[in-house]
């Protein structure tokens, strides 16, 4: 716990400092809610699930953008070479980067929900919902980190990674998509089973990532 804890704490400490990342995160999550809206005000019918979707649009093409940089950013300046030296496996450092992203991203949204319920006139800060943000949040930190180290060596890491990303979120999106239009219109019945979807594919892809991290960021 104490060298994951040290991965997150670096790489806290490297954002902190650059404000690279989490500012670009930010800037096109708010761009692309603020879009949005104008374009369903002309369509009042399905606001909800419209708002729903614009949501979790927001929030996976901003998580890409801290993602998909987090490791090749290690390997372009050769400190991912140190990581995979130091007495650290490759499990825990996963986690750590894991760890990194899940709270970058969480940062993110702490600031776009309340924005999203301003403009579109939807609950986004209902308890439920920001369970939901959690809990995807997570599957798509969990799945980003992995590939972004498949992909960090190669020349063209932008297009790869959303190409093997995207169809294996598939089920993360449709679940969350569904579990929070369902709270905006009012059904909280049926969202805790798309919860549980949802926290079914998160232990897979966590598991799975944990598992085989160490030997794909070894190649």
């Amino acid at each position: 716990m104490n060298r994951i804890g040290a991965l997150i704490w670096k790489d806290i400490l490297i954002e902190t400092r650059s404000r690279q990342f989490i500012g670009a995160m930010l800037a096109f999550t708010l761009i692309v809610i603020v879009t949005l809206n104008f374009a369903f005000d002309l369509i009042r019918q399905q606001r909800e699930t419209n708002g729903a979707g614009a949501l979790w649009v927001a929030i996976l093409f901003a998580g890409l953008i801290g993602i998909g940089r987090s490791i090749a950013i290690e390997r372009d300046r050769g400190t991912l070479d140190g990581l995979i030296l130091s007495p650290v496996d490759g499990g825990s450092l996963f986690l750590g980067k894991f760890g990194a992203a899940l709270l970058s991203i969480l940062a993110v949204e702490a600031i776009a929900l309340p924005v999203f319920a301003a403009l579109y006139d939807l609950p986004a800060l209902h308890p439920l919902v920001i369970a939901i943000v959690i809990v995807a949040s997570a599957g798509l930190a969990g799945l980003g980190t992995l590939f972004s180290a498949v992909t960090s060596g190669g020349r063209s890491r932008e297009v790869l990674l959303p190409l093997l990303l995207f169809p294996l979120m598939i089920p993360v999106l449709i679940a969350a998509v569904r579990a929070t239009a369902l709270v905006f219109e009012g059904d909280t019945g049926e969202t805790v089973r798309w919860i549980n979807v949802l926290i079914g594919f998160d232990l897979i892809f966590i598991v799975l990532s944990y598992l085989g991290f160490g030997y794909l960021i070894e190649d």
